[in-house]
């Protein structure tokens, strides 16, 4: 791992010797004082003596027996030089705590990991010696020498103006409409890989170079709406940036976008007729004092939309319902609410309904399974009794009456 930072163009590959030694490894930037003294130079302090130590310590280690101990070390003290000279191009205390740039708010990080690569040259941050930061909108991570380079705009400005999905499947229009050039950095590419090697985004059907498409997964939301396809696919980091912010937003109207998508797949009809009970039920607890205390509403706080409408869906949504997650935590959270208005709460129950048709059986209320609701006065009746009525609702007519009562004037 140590062995890349090496100048590759000055030192052949079999002259560098094998490196295994952990006492060496951990010696690195502890103990070692080649940083203020290295050998051959008397004191490395700025950049052109750094620069004048490490060209003098390439030339020792082709100079000196290969794989000999002399060489080993020599090497070890190029590695130092080299971290140092990076250290003093990327000062650490100098560089701000927060930048703002094409709407990113990046803010410096304090990780010393060296597990992250920047997004814009592609390369390994460093934590330990470069400071390095991450948007706090989109989590575009690059060095602080890469800021000024940056040409993207935040995609969560995107998503907070313009929140919809690319519902064409893979819109290819060719790398000419291109110009032949990267869609994000317009860098010239072409299917040959010279100059470099273009990469189709399966998400936005565009070209990217390999600095701007790093073969990262992610479902398509116009797969999964037409084909009920959720396997992932390559896409750019752009797209990968704003699907992942996009994820749980409901913006699929899907019985506008696909509405034979109900016939094909019964977990939707299931999840339609949940939600549609949830928001009957919803009125019993805004006006019920325990519910609000219990804050029984609050089991959906994760799908605010649940408890909105029922048509409209996030991404999310739909790869639960594909999973079978979201069919389970729904009937439970369902069986919740109905127990409460059922069976616990008194005040609630007294808002239930006798069939005006039969004037028999239980307490009905307007989400259970077996009832119809009049779409005028809202009173539930049975289903069969609803149904085998051929005459207009009762309460319906007694409103009326009571209407033309009041009002005898109103009527002609």
């Amino acid at each position: 791992m140590l062995f890349p930072i090496l100048d590759s163009s000055t030192i052949s590959p079999h002259s560098i010797p094998e490196y295994h030694c952990p006492d060496r490894v951990m010696d690195l930037g502890v103990s070692e004082d080649h940083f203020s003294r290295p050998v051959g130079l008397f004191l490395a302090s700025d950049i052109q003596q750094l620069r004048q130590a490490i060209e003098e310590c390439k030339q020792e280690i082709l100079e000196l027996p290969e794989n000999s101990d002399r060489q080993k070390d020599a090497v070890v003290r190029l590695i130092h030089l080299r971290l140092k000279l990076q250290e003093l191009n990327d000062p650490l205390e100098d560089e701000p705590n927060l930048r703002i740039l094409l709407e990113h708010r990046f803010y410096k990080e304090k990780s010393k990991s060296v597990k992250h690569v920047c997004d814009k040259c592609s390369t390994f941050i460093w934590g330990l010696i470069q400071t390095w930061y991450t948007c706090t909108g989109c989590s575009y991570s690059c060095h602080s020498k890469c800021l000024n380079l940056i040409t993207k705009p935040c995609v969560r400005s995107k998503v907070s103006h313009q929140a919809e999905y690319e519902l064409s499947i893979c819109p290819e229009a060719g790398l000419d409409s291109q110009d032949y050039r990267c869609a994000e950095c317009r860098t010239p590419i072409s299917l040959r890989a010279v100059p470099s090697e273009a990469r189709q985004c399966d998400y936005t059907g565009q070209y990217y170079c390999i600095s701007c498409h790093w073969n990262d997964l992610a479902v398509i939301p116009a797969r999964a709406i037409h084909n009920w396809d959720f396997e992932p696919r390559k896409v750019s980091r752009c797209s990968m940036r704003y699907l992942a912010l996009m994820l749980g937003r409901p913006v699929l109207k899907l019985r506008e976008i696909n509405p034979l998508l109900f016939n094909y797949v019964e977990e939707l009809v299931e999840i339609r007729k949940l939600r549609q009970d949830i928001l009957l039920m919803k009125p019993y607890f805004i006006t019920c004092k325990e519910a609000m205390e219990a804050r029984l509403l609050l089991q959906l706080q994760d799908r605010q939309h649940f408890v909105e409408n029922d048509d409209m869906y996030s991404l999310q949504d739909l790869l639960d319902i594909s999973s079978g997650r979201l069919g389970c935590t729904l009937t439970e959270i369902h069986t919740t609410f109905a127990k409460h208005i059922k069976l616990d709460c008194e005040r609630c129950q007294a808002k239930g309904f006798v069939c005006e048709l039969c004037k028999e059986g239980d307490i009905l209320f307007p989400f259970d399974s077996h009832t119809s609701v009049c779409q005028d006065c809202a009173a539930v009746f049975h289903r069969d009794c609803y149904y085998d009525n051929s005459t207009s609702c009762p309460r319906c007519m007694r409103l009326s009456l009571r209407k033309q009562t009041q009002n005898p004037e109103a009527e002609p």
